[in-house]
């Protein structure tokens, strides 16, 4: 009752004080006038630019503007839209790529950002000790995964079969329901090359004796997984745990072996053998080599004078290169190769999300109780991080919006050529179309090869990644989108070993990357390219192999190489 009076007395005031309501609109009024007229003076520098970031969306494909329909997934039957992310910053990079090309490039875009105090240079085909007679018994192992964990595998099995005095038999690898691959060590690696070149180190053959292949390896204690064995296992495991089961049974056999062997503490001897083998023994058949060879040929444009790195990562189908005439063109030639680790199973066992929203989740989920079961019991009875968590802390891949930005930020013209690696990219044609709006000088194994010439290739994706592995190791520049990447560690660690500290990779620190990201509707270009470049010049600094870090991906140490004056 008493707020009813109350309003009432109140309206009556405002009738006999008209003025009071004119007064107070004339002040709202002028404070009006006055933020507009700010406004307008603080964003009028900048008129122009915005107005063109707008055509320029305009001009970018329908898929960069509008949820568009995608492709259906084989297994799943599942179509559905997706929307690009970033739409603001691509505009602002489209722009600043169509202004860029009389800027001079940034001087350290093609460089290793610190030169090292000593230069090192490749050694790891040097020896000191003498034959082992491999009496012990015979090491069978079946490695597991794509090309790359099959290359560790073998290594590791290497430097493992020469600690225990034991005969290698020529690796097996394990067909996987995710690679869909048959390929074997004859399809990928020269056998008698390998068998050849490591004989000064350990003896391997192609098969067990006869009268031990029908033995029941399970039944006899003879067989290890890798559950019964630790990551990175220290030497003193296989001496203790495998030795005696190898001398009683004379044979033993590692199934899913990989990263199963400790990069310190190691006999000296013991870590270059398995540099040795990484980066002298492993040697492509002669069709990879070739096909590889027709790739960095095609991406430079011309047959070129092939540096120490083309002549022994490609040997037979260098050399008629390696004596040629050609001389290297400036600039024209040179590219630039990304990694993008952004298939369907990467983004699966992420746990990671893209901005496809529950559809997006229920596809992924559907392909994780396929493919990955371990995992998705592991995350019933534990406690997992939520997306966005992972995604600030740098645990999800970049995606292809991502590391188009990246590239534009640190100054990649338009016109630059890239060689993009990698398998079905999730999401199609459509994830890829800011990637190629931007960069439309972007080839891929598919597109700089025949029909023909791919066929050998298509069904065998180790093969397929041999191709990648050739066309990224050999680039001027290097970028990868998951540091986590063994694809990517393995080709940085070649570019290290042979490139005479000329070929840089571009390793984003994702975790500082996706802060700058999530300023997408903020954050101006210029402020953007200044903290990209920033955050991606601290990890591409050149240094020496930290304590228990991975020889494959950082040779320059006293086991792979040495200093170029001694």
């Amino acid at each position: 009752m008493r707020r009813k009076k109350d309003f009432g007395c109140w309206r009556r005031q405002q009738r006999r004080n008209p003025g009071i309501l004119v007064f107070f609109g004339v002040v709202g009024f002028f404070f009006l006038v006055n933020w507009w007229m700010v406004s307008r003076m603080q964003h009028e520098s900048s008129a122009r630019r915005k107005d063109q970031s707008v055509s320029l969306i305009s001009k970018l494909p329908a898929s960069l503007k509008q949820p568009f329909p995608e492709k259906q997934m084989h297994y799943l039957k599942i179509g559905r839209p997706r929307r690009v992310m970033y739409t603001r910053l691509l505009a602002l990079a489209a722009h600043a790529l169509a202004d860029g090309d009389s800027k001079p490039e940034p001087h350290d875009l093609w460089k290793e950002t610190l030169v090292p105090s000593v230069t090192w240079k490749p050694c790891a085909d040097l020896r000191s000790w003498e034959p082992s007679d491999g009496t012990n018994g015979y090491i069978l192992i079946s490695a597991n995964g794509g090309i790359s964990q099959q290359r560790v595998a073998i290594c590791n099995a290497v430097s493992i079969a020469r600690l225990l005095n034991s005969t290698l038999v020529l690796p097996k690898f394990l067909y996987s329901n995710v690679w869909q691959d048959t390929s074997q060590f004859s399809d990928i690696y020269q056998e008698e090359y390998f068998i050849n070149y490591l004989k000064a180190d350990i003896k391997i053959v192609k098969e067990l004796p006869v009268e031990l292949q029908s033995l029941d390896l399970e039944v006899m204690g003879s067989l290890f997984t890798d559950a019964e064995i630790m990551k990175e296992a220290k030497p003193s495991f296989y001496v203790k745990k495998v030795l005696p089961i190898l001398l009683k049974n004379r044979v033993v056999h590692f199934t899913g072996f990989g990263n199963r062997l400790a990069f310190d503490p190691i006999p000296f001897d013991l870590q270059r053998l398995r540099c040795r083998c990484n980066f002298h023994a492993l040697r492509f058949v002669n069709k990879i080599q070739e096909t590889g060879a027709l790739l960095v040929e095609r991406m430079r444009r011309h047959k070129s004078r092939w540096s120490l790195l083309e002549h022994n990562l490609l040997n037979q189908a260098s050399k008629s290169n390696h004596n040629s005439k050609a001389i290297h063109p400036p600039k024209a030639s040179r590219y630039l190769a990304i990694h993008l680790r952004f298939e369907i199973d990467m983004a699966a066992y992420s746990l990671c999300s893209f901005g496809g929203g529950e559809e997006e989740e229920r596809e992924l989920e559907a392909y994780r109780e396929v493919h990955f079961p371990a995992l998705n019991a592991m995350r019933k009875n534990t406690k997992m991080p939520s997306a966005d968590i992972l995604r600030s802390e740098g645990q999800c891949p970049l995606t292809p919006e991502e590391a188009v930005l990246m590239l534009a930020a640190l100054g990649f013209k338009r016109k630059t050529n890239m060689y993009v690696a990698g398998a079905d990219i999730y999401g199609g044609k459509s994830r890829m179309a800011a990637l190629k709006s931007l960069y439309p000088n972007l080839e891929t194994k598919e597109s700089l090869l025949s029909p023909s010439e791919i066929e050998p290739f298509r069904s065998f994706s180790s093969q397929l990644a041999a191709l990648d592995f050739i066309a990224c190791t050999v680039a001027d520049a290097f970028a990868m989108t998951d540091s986590g990447s063994q694809l990517s560690s393995l080709v940085a660690g070649y570019r290290i070993y042979y490139g005479d500290g000329r070929r840089p990779t571009i390793r984003p620190n994702k975790r500082r990357l996706v802060s700058i990201f999530a300023k997408n509707y903020t954050i101006e270009w210029k402020q953007f390219e200044a903290s990209v470049r920033k955050t991606v010049r601290q990890s591409k600094m050149v240094q020496e192999r930290p304590k228990a870090r991975s020889i494959y991906r950082h040779p320059r140490c006293s086991e792979c190489m040495c200093p170029a004056d001694s």
